[in-house]
C-alpha cells in the first residue's frame, strides 16, 4: 500500500493526473475521471496506478519469454525520452514518423531496412571509394534519412509481440496496424481519447514531458526485470545443465570402474580357483598281438 501511496505521489507531482479541458473529452473515459476544475477534467491516479501497474506486469512477462516491445512516440515531447528508454532495454522504437504499413507491409520495410545498412556497409568498408564526391553525398543523405525512420527497427526482425504507443489518438495508424495484425497494445490515453481501443490503457496526461517521462520510465523498469529474470534462468539452466553432465560422468565412470572389479573376479575365479580336471590313466600298451 506504501508502494502505491508514493506512486500516485510521483505521478501528481509528475501532473498526470491533468486531462483535457471538458468540452474536448470523450465520454468513455468518464470512469477514470475523478473531477472537473476550471474547466479541465483530472484523471483519477487510482485507476492511473492500478492500470500501470497491471500493464507492467503484462509488459515484464512479454520481456520475459524473449518477445520483442516496440516504443511508438513521435511526438515533440515523447521523442526523447522513448528513444533513450527503448534503447536501454534493447527494444525497437518509432520516435520520428510512423511509415504507412510499418506493420501490415513489414517485409517491404525490411527491405528497406536491408538497403540502409547495405549503403552504411559500404560507405564504411570503402567499396565506395572510386565514386564521385557528389554521388558519395547523395547516397550519406539517404542513409541519414532512412536512419531517422527506420534507425530504431533496424534489429527488428519480425513482427513485434506488442506496442506501447503514447497518445493513441496522435499514434492512431500504428494503433490500427497492430489491431489488424492482433498486436497487444499499450497505451497512454488521455481524456480526449477512447481507452477500449487499447488492450492495456494507461490513464495520463500525455501532453506533458514529465508526465510522458514518469510513465515510460516505470514501464521501462518492469521490462528490464524481465530480460533480467529471463537471463537468470538461463543461466540456472546451463548450470543445471553443466551438473548434469558431471554426474553423468560420475555415474559413467563409477559403472566402468565396477565392471572392471567383477571382470577381474571372474578372471581369477577361472585362473586359480577353479578344481584341475581329471585325465583318466590311458590303459598301458603291450607288445605286439
Amino acid at each position: 500500500m506504501e508502494t502505491n501511496t508514493s506512486l500516485q505521489q510521483q505521478l501528481l507531482e509528475a501532473g498526470v493526473h491533468f486531462g483535457h479541458l471538458k468540452k474536448k473529452w470523450n465520454p468513455k473515459m468518464l470512469p477514470y475521471i475523478f473531477a472537473e476544475k476550471k474547466g479541465i477534467h483530472i484523471i483519477d491516479l487510482n485507476k492511473t496506478t492500478e492500470s500501470l501497474q497491471e500493464a507492467s506486469a503484462a509488459l515484464k512477462q512479454i520481456a520475459r519469454s524473449g518477445k520483442k516491445i516496440m516504443f511508438v512516440g513521435t511526438k515533440k515531447q515523447a521523442k526523447e525520452i522513448a528513444t533513450q528508454c527503448a534503447q536501454r532495454v534493447n527494444m525497437p522504437y518509432v520516435t520520428e514518423r510512423w511509415l504507412g504499413g510499418m506493420l501490415t507491409n513489414f517485409n517491404t520495410v525490411r527491405k528497406s531496412v536491408k538497403k540502409m545498412q547495405s549503403i552504411e556497409k559500404m560507405l564504411g568498408d570503402g567499396t565506395l571509394d572510386n565514386i564521385t564526391k557528389k554521388e558519395r553525398l547523395t547516397l550519406t543523405r539517404d542513409k541519414e534519412k532512412m536512419e531517422k525512420v527506420l534507425g530504431g527497427i533496424a534489429q527488428l526482425g519480425r513482427v513485434p509481440a506488442a506496442l506501447f504507443i503514447i497518445d493513441i489518438g496522435h499514434e492512431h495508424i500504428a494503433l490500427s496496424e497492430a489491431k489488424r495484425l492482433g498486436v497487444t497494445t499499450f497505451g497512454m490515453v488521455d481524456t480526449n481519447c477512447d481507452p477500449n481501443k487499447v488492450d492495456f490503457p494507461i490513464p495520463a496526461n500525455d501532453d506533458a514531458t514529465k508526465s510522458i517521462a514518469i510513465i515510460i520510465e516505470y514501464i521501462t523498469a518492469a521490462i528490464a526485470e524481465g530480460l533480467a529474470e529471463r537471463q537468470e534462468a538461463k543461466d540456472s539452466d546451463v548450470e543445471d545443465s553443466s551438473d548434469d553432465t558431471e554426474k553423468r560422468a560420475a555415474r559413467l565412470e563409477a559403472e566402468a570402474q565396477s565392471e572392471a572389479g567383477r571382470g577381474g573376479r571372474a578372471r581369477g575365479a577361472a585362473g586359480g580357483n577353479a578344481p584341475k580336471r581329471r585325465v583318466p590313466n590311458s590303459p598301458k600298451r603291450t607288445g605286439a598281438r
